[in-house]
């Protein structure tokens, strides 16, 4: 007997293997084809206005990284909300490393200090690596009767509920920090946020508001230009590029605080650009030119791998959530 066999059954099993390989050398041709990245500029964004430490240093490393992976960068501020409106537009962007953000304490104290966000700061963002630290610093206008924190908190005590101080935005680091060092002293301030930081360091130069808390870099050169006094840095020692400034708990107030600087992407970035960016920011820092104006603005470049600045992300979160708990602070 011979056997017939059904070749149709066959035929089909042989076309859909081959339409498989087709498709597969078709998805090779494709990526082979794929520029690499970056292929055209990528969008920085800044979630504070123009001028302040964060636009500054941001731009500075921009102007390094830029030439290192070949493409341009496009800076974009986007201030408001305490640097949130930024940071939930980066969050929202295409996770295709073609938008990413700079972050600094601000990110970690909305976390801390807000019931409810837009965005996850432990699972919407992927961790490039810290530019820099700073201590904050103690400022107030120079028409101010009081040279030192201990003649501040003097002031504050003798006029409780009077001085006015300025900040970034209620939640932000700015505003956190300063809560912090009126606890810690004793004394009660009253706070007036702003859209960034540098409006109130503008409003505080006009003499509309008494003082601010902010970074060395916000605010080191208007203390060189006399237009701001500066009461005292918030480090544990001197400040290696203001050592002429005491430190606060050197005026009585046992009170240590530094912001920090960095990049993040779109939660899901593809692995290989997060590397290639984290890779670049890391040769950049070391650039002589980069290095040199984080110094005049009082920034310490500090090296970190994506996993530990992640891991240092994590874990400023949890410890302002800790001082916001601390001081009695309810969170928004």
């Amino acid at each position: 007997m011979t056997e017939v066999r059904d070749s149709t059954a066959g035929n089909a099993r042989m076309l859909r293997a081959g339409l498989v390989i087709l498709s597969a050398v078709a998805s090779a041709d494709v990526a082979s084809q794929a520029p690499a990245y970056p292929a055209k500029p990528i969008r920085l964004v800044v979630p504070f206005a123009p001028g302040a430490s964060n636009d500054t240093l941001s731009r500075a490393t921009a102007l390094v990284m830029g030439p290192m992976l070949g493409q341009g960068f496009v800076v974009d501020n986007r201030p408001g909300a305490g640097a949130m409106i930024g940071a939930e537009h980066v969050a929202r962007s295409d996770p295709d490393g073609y938008t990413i953000l700079t972050i600094q304490t601000s990110f970690t104290t909305n976390a801390a200090v807000r019931a409810k966000m837009s965005y996850d700061v432990f699972s919407d963002f992927a961790y490039i690596g810290i530019m820099a630290k700073s201590p904050m610093i103690v400022v107030v206008h120079p028409s101010m009767p009081i040279k030192s924190v201990k003649e501040l908190v003097a002031l504050a005590r003798k006029r409780p509920g009077e001085l006015n101080y300025g900040s970034s935005g209620t939640g932000g680091s700015n505003h956190l920090t300063t809560e912090l060092f009126a606890k810690l002293a004793g004394i009660r301030i009253v706070h007036v946020p702003y859209k960034s930081i540098g409006p109130a360091l503008t409003e505080l130069i006009g003499g509309q508001v008494e003082m601010v808390i902010t970074t060395l870099p916000s605010a080191l050169v208007q203390v060189k230009a006399g237009r701001l006094k500066a009461l005292g840095v918030a480090s544990a020692q001197r400040s290696a590029f203001a050592p002429e400034i005491p430190t606060i708990t050197e005026g009585g107030v046992p009170y240590v605080s530094e912001q920090f600087w960095g990049l993040a992407a779109p939660g899901k970035t593809p692995p290989d650009i997060v590397n290639r960016l984290a890779e670049t920011l890391r040769k950049a820092l070391q650039a002589p030119q980069l290095k040199e104006q984080f110094a005049r603005e009082g920034g310490e470049v500090v090296p970190m791998t994506q996993e530990e600045f992640a891991k240092f992300v994590f874990a400023d979160v949890n410890r302002w959530r800790q001082i916001v708990k601390d001081i009695g602070m309810k969170l928004e």
